[in-house]
């Protein structure tokens, strides 16, 4: 049915790989495009070996947009899914314009230089989608992705209005290593680094990074500690959520975890532009990534689950209603199925799903979307078909399932 281009090479392409893969009746060819060919031939061996299903490789600069459209024309893709670096967004959709074929990524375009998130120079793109009659999918992950489709549900299917939001993530895996992170080190770390902020009553409240905490009884992992920060989903539901009065967005972290990360930022190792070493130019986060494990081998190490959802509040006939949807992942399970870890997993799914979505027509359209633009049944259907099943608690409106 589709013959789809996959650009990059790292835990969460081998995942959507896989999973492609697996549902060749949609994706009838893949071709895997990396920096580091070997990468790509890896996952290709893992695939034919495990599942019999051959796929091509390819050398890429996914920076080179003449050069991603033109392997793109070259193989006769019919869609691209970017799972490369969140830098690379703009290039790619770009190659994707030139190509006449649809986008789909699954985080925000990052500037390099710059550790801010947001849609706003992707989002600028709609009218060039729009004149070239192809689309672009933003953020088909789990977080961002998934925790959009769980409140584009809520909205269509569960509530007449929905008023407040709280998106929870929380990854109590265990990899043995002191320290390390669990997807790119260098969006990890400027991520967890920057200032928080929430929307409440029309506005954006901005906080110290990680600030607020809080204990969530996670169901089927326990009480965490869960901080409070700033993710681009929040942005987009903001926008396309109608009626909503606040938001905000909580992860867990150990303290061994910010230990080490405040030990880093406080000899500078997290800052993001140059300094110079015995000469030489080096930006000290990218060299720390150097020396972290790559989250990639991180699989075959990692036991415990995730569990990542949405507590949604609002209005239902009437009547004060609260739900809470949700999804739980076991890492050791993930690893056996892809070889990779729970949180490449619910990234990888989600991304191969909104592909999934695009090349059968079911999500369609003209221009720049977000998740939450689209049905939301259809799929909710494929998680829980795909190894992504959801659970809803339904919940006291009057009460919290928060352990103070």
């Amino acid at each position: 049915m589709a013959h789809i281009l996959i650009i990059g090479a790292g835990g969460v392409s081998r995942v959507a790989t896989v999973k492609c893969a697996m549902n060749s009746q949609v994706f009838t060819k893949i071709t895997l495009a990396s920096r580091t060919k070997s990468k790509c031939d890896e996952i290709a061996k893992f695939i034919k070996e495990r599942l019999g299903v051959i796929i091509d490789t390819a050398q890429i600069d996914a920076d080179d947009t003449a050069a991603v459209a033109a392997l793109a024309k070259k193989i006769g893709a019919d869609l691209l899914l970017n799972v490369a670096l969140p830098y690379q967004d703009l290039a790619l959709m770009d190659a994707c314009l030139e190509a006449g074929i649809p986008y789909i990524d699954t985080a925000n375009y990052e500037h390099p230089d710059t550790a801010h998130f947001e849609y706003k120079l992707q989002w600028a793109k709609n009218d060039a989608f729009k004149e070239r009659g192809n689309m672009a999918l933003l953020g088909s992950g789990f977080d961002p992705g998934v925790t959009n489709v769980y409140c584009a549900y809520a909205a269509q299917y569960l509530f007449d209005e929905i008023h407040e939001i709280d998106i929870l993530d929380c990854n109590a895996g265990d990899h043995g290593y002191a320290f390390a992170t669990n997807f790119n080190p260098e969006i990890n770390l400027r991520e967890v680094s920057a200032k928080g902020r929430y929307w409440q009553e029309g506005k954006w409240i901005e906080t110290e990074p990680l600030e607020i905490m809080m204990k969530w009884d996670y169901p089927k992992v326990g009480v965490k500690d869960s901080y409070l920060m700033y993710h681009e989903e929040m942005e987009s539901l903001v926008k396309n959520i109608k009626g909503l009065r606040k938001i905000r967005f909580f992860m867990t972290f150990s303290q061994s975890y910010l230990t080490h990360m405040k030990c880093l930022e406080n000899v500078g190792m997290l800052r993001i532009d140059e300094v110079e070493h015995d000469g030489v130019k080096i930006v000290p986060i990218q060299f720390l990534k150097t020396l972290l494990p790559d989250p990639a081998s991180l699989g075959p190490r990692t036991k415990g689950k995730t569990n990542i959802g949405c507590v949604i509040t609002g209005v239902k006939d009437g009547k004060a209603r609260k739900v809470y949807i949700y999804n739980v992942c076991d890492h050791e399970e993930c690893y056996k199925e892809t070889g990779a870890q729970a949180v490449s997993y619910t990234t990888g799914v989600p991304a191969m799903i909104g592909s999934m979505m695009v090349a059968t027509g079911k999500w369609s359209g003209k221009g720049v979307f977000n998740m939450e633009d689209f049905d939301a049944k259809p799929f909710m259907d494929e998680l829980n078909k795909q190894g992504l099943p959801w659970e809803i608690i339904e919940m006291d409106p009057n009460e919290t399932k928060k352990v103070d």
